[in-house]
């Protein structure tokens, strides 16, 4: 089964009216057992699986379409097609249909179609029991043509037996060439006629008719019926616009005569269903679903043509990169990729992988790099159109690539600081372009998509040549816009409002909101690289100059950009903050915003609310400590009153614990009082441990008790103060009678005696450590 004749893919038509490609495989007609009938089998041509099972039932309505194509349906709502590699194969399978049916292979359509009811079948029997006689096709008989045709659209079985009729004996190309007599003879109403006889057809939704109406030879001619509008005053001239005015143009000469024909038949066909066609209502919305399909068979042909045509995309991709192409062929050149790319959305995931991957092969991204650094704005919104196509279908296709170009060339030319570049030098007052390409560059550094299983290493090796490379490029007009507090005040020394941004035009407003954007993003993203980039370049303090910013949107992404960092809760950035002062702008923010009660003055209450719910003691201390005096004015909300509160709530909780740690101090010195005391009452220190916990301390002790015990009265025994400070009584040291201080009264009161007062201090101990109590905020 490996001859192409036989070669074909399989579709499905989903909810959205559009096809999906289940696979691509062999196709074979064989009798299966289990469905007891003979059966059209497709099988994967990539592992063998079965595709494909389908009985082929006496009662289906088959239809053969564009010589290639054989399409049916199922069940309700699930049609089917095969799309043949070889009209040779389309063939042999369409007479073992029509074999196993008893019709006649010159047939396009096997069956009629019913849709409807038994109740209306029977109904409409007699009515459709045979063909619908059409009248002769002659000018006087158009209106009642027009009349035949207008009035079957509501039947499904009627418009089949019409579709069959007008089908037969050439009848279509017959009306066809009336349309040329009223345009000779300028006779409108025949005219008006013919444009609801067409419009009619069309509606009828029928592939064999389509063959026919959009031929090389009939096309232009049903363009030409659709100019006469009766609702219009003036005819429309659609065929001058299709032939003087859209040019096609051949940026390689294609060799292939049928690839030409294609091209121009798409493109007529999609003019006729997007621009002549009035909008379908709600009941005619399917009418045209056959349409839809033939445009979208036409255009994966297309694209499958020119992909397997190696040598003119080698050709298209040569003079592309070449230096001494000229600029408008290169425009011609760009401008046909991006139809190119934009024909590929058409296709299949795994087809539009593979297209993706021809493309990757021959170099698309290096010519991209070349074409996006020109002036010619034309050829760099293209490049970006097909460049958004790439990142679209594979971020790390495209990360792969810029990681290896700096062992190739210098940092002003990677790929990613060209369309960063691209994004901050748009001409554009309202930064369209700069916009798709912050989106662009959103996608390529989000960690979610640097997943995949093959390169693990992908997230950390490109973060890390980002953050090398194209970070500084980035932040280059957020840091030449804005200048330090210092320096401002120098530069605005008098003014009632320091307004540091310059230039502060809405275009360079756009233009930094855009990239606070894309560093809030990472912020939230990027842990550890934003971080010791924000720390190395001070840069928070240098987006907070921008609260200053007469555009208030602008104000509002800086306070968006520190709100997320807070939103952190990292110690290692509240440091930052505390030790910059870095409130400061945004609180004279809130003081200037006065009583106004707007977003920026929300979004700076949502900002402290933030910080008292979550208890960042830190950042609370040091608002407290610093700036209360100027914000505990402001009652409108209890935000400031409550950060007072934690603030108060945490100075008496420390205030506690240093008395804890006092009293535990002083607890221990008298402890070690008692304890000097139980040594010379001699009873207390046999009860405190097993003796093998201590043993040498213990020995000792015992043995010093039987002395005492045969020579010494106890009461006129004194405590020793150090192992060897005991003097003999000729003032000479010797050794002492009694344990070593230390060991003994460290070890000895555990246990001992239990005093009333030690239960109560240990139960407030457990009170108030920090540990074990609840959080204030919960």
């Amino acid at each position: 089964m490996s001859d192409t004749r036989r070669r074909v893919k399989v579709y499905t038509l989903n909810e959205d009216r559009q096809w999906d490609d289940r696979g691509t495989g062999h196709v074979s007609s064989t009798f299966v057992e289990r469905l007891k009938g003979i059966s059209l089998l497709v099988r994967a041509e990539s592992d063998g699986s079965l595709l494909l099972e389908s009985k082929i039932s006496p009662n289906t309505a088959y239809q053969k379409q564009q010589d290639t194509l054989i399409v049916w349906s199922e069940a309700e709502n699930y049609d089917l097609a095969l799309s043949f590699q070889e009209k040779a194969g389309c063939d042999e399978i369409w007479e073992k249909i029509c074999q196993v049916q008893g019709k006649d292979p010159a047939l396009e359509i096997t069956q009629d179609p019913i849709d409807e009811s038994e109740e209306e079948r029977f109904e409409e029997m007699p009515e459709t029991s045979h063909l619908v006689e059409l009248p002769p096709c002659e000018l006087a008989r158009l209106e009642e043509i027009a009349d035949l045709v207008t009035s079957v659209l509501s039947s499904p079985i009627r418009r089949e037996k019409l579709a069959l009729a007008l089908m037969s004996e050439g009848y279509m190309k017959k009306l066809l060439q009336l349309f040329q007599v009223c345009e000779d003879l300028d006779n409108r109403e025949g005219l008006h006629h013919l444009y609801e006889i067409v419009r009619g057809v069309l509606f009828l939704n029928k592939a064999a008719l389509f063959e026919v109406m959009f031929s090389d030879d009939c096309i232009m001619d049903v363009v030409g019926c659709l100019e006469f509008d009766p609702s219009l005053v003036q005819p429309k001239k659609h065929r001058e616009f299709l032939t003087k005015t859209a040019k096609f143009k051949e940026v390689i000469p294609i060799t292939d005569s049928e690839l030409r024909q294609k091209i121009h038949q798409t493109y007529r066909v999609q003019y006729i269903q997007d621009i002549i066609l009035p909008t379908p209502s709600v009941f005619e919305e399917n009418f045209l679903s056959t349409l839809t399909s033939f445009i979208f068979f036409n255009k994966v042909e297309i694209v499958s043509m020119l992909q397997e045509d190696e040598k003119f995309l080698t050709e298209v991709f040569a003079q592309l990169t070449d230096e001494a192409t000229e600029d408008c062929k290169r425009r011609e050149l760009v401008n046909f990729f991006k139809e190119f790319c934009a024909f590929s959305q058409t296709l299949q995931p795994q087809n539009r992988d593979a297209f993706f991957k021809t493309l990757a092969n021959l170099g698309i991204l290096p010519a991209l790099e070349i074409v996006m650094g020109m002036d010619d704005l034309q050829v760099r919104a293209a490049a970006t159109d097909i460049f958004s196509y790439l990142v679209e279908f594979s971020p790390s296709m495209v990360r792969e690539f810029v990681m290896q170009e700096p062992q190739q060339t210098d940092d002003d030319v990677l790929l990613i600081n060209v369309v960063i570049k691209q994004m901050i030098c748009d001409s554009d007052p309202e930064l369209g372009g700069a916009v798709q390409l912050m989106g662009l560059l959103r996608t390529l550094i989000d960690p979610e998509n640097m997943l995949a299983p093959t390169n693990k290493t992908e997230k950390t090796e490109f973060l890390s040549f980002f953050y090398k490379y194209c970070m500084q490029v980035l932040t280059v007009p957020l840091l030449a816009s804005t200048v330090d507090e210092k320096n401002c005040k120098d530069l605005q020394e008098g003014s009632t409002k320091i307004n540091p941004v310059c230039p502060d035009n809405f275009q360079t407003a756009q233009l930094l909101a855009l990239i606070l954007e894309l560093l809030t993003f990472c912020v939230e993203h990027h842990t550890y690289h934003i971080k010791t980039y924000i720390m190395n370049k001070d840069l928070l303090r240098r987006v907070l100059v921008l609260m200053n910013s007469k555009h208030t949107f602008l104000a509002l992404c800086a306070l968006r950009f520190m709100r997320r960092i807070i939103g952190q809760k990292d110690e290692y950035y509240n440091r930052y903050i505390v030790k910059g002062n870095l409130f400061e702008p945004v609180i004279n923010t809130l003081l200037d915003n006065g009583t106004r009660y707007n977003l920026l003055n929300s979004a700076i209450i949502e900002l402290f609310e933030f910080i008292k719910v979550e208890d960042i003691k830190s950042l609370i201390a040091h608002i407290i400590d610093n700036y209360y005096k100027a914000l505990e004015s402001i009652e409108y909300v209890q935000t400031f009153k409550g950060l007072k509160g934690r603030y108060e709530q945490e100075k008496d909780r420390q205030t506690l614990r240093l008395n804890r740690y006092r009293r535990d101090a002083r607890t221990l010195d008298e402890d070690e009082d008692e304890e000097m005391w139980f040594n010379e009452d001699g009873e207390a220190i046999e009860k405190s441990r097993p003796e093998e916990e201590f043993p040498e301390s213990f020995g000792k002790y015992m043995e010093a008790k039987k002395g005492a015990a045969n020579g010494t009265n106890g009461a006129n025994c004194k405590p020793a103060t150090s192992p060897t400070s005991a003097a003999s009584p000729n003032g000479s040291p010797t050794k002492s009678a009694t344990p070593p201080a230390t060991p003994v009264v460290k070890t000895a009161m555990v246990g001992l005696v239990d005093y009333p007062d030690d239960e109560d201090e240990e139960d407030e101990d457990e009170e108030q450590s920090p540990r074990k109590r609840p959080r204030l905020g919960s």
